[in-house]
């Protein structure tokens, strides 16, 4: 029976301990965070362009579109960069 007790009790043992070795640091998680922050901010700024967008018609109507959709991606690159930055720096 102790034998069958410690075989069955390795299994969550192991995986509790894999859970642990795979979080983040304390420093990778603010940087996420911040990361998110970032991509909200950017994303909510594309948001009123866009929102801005929908008065206008023709050439400028699109460019205000395209400006919202290269302030969203300069937003999502910034965030990725932050988030690698962080990956790179953790031990």
């Amino acid at each position: 029976m102790k034998k069958i007790f410690k075989l069955v009790m390795v299994g969550p043992v192991a995986a509790a301990g894999l859970a642990l070795a795979a979080c983040d640091s304390p420093q990778e998680n603010a940087a996420e965070e911040q990361a998110e922050a970032v991509d909200n901010a950017a994303e909510a700024q594309a948001d009123a362009i866009d929102a801005q967008a929908d008065s206008m018609t023709g050439a400028a109507k699109e460019a205000t579109e395209a400006k919202a959709d290269a302030v969203e991606a300069a937003g999502d690159a910034k965030a990725d960069a932050i988030e690698d930055q962080a990956e790179k720096a953790a031990p």
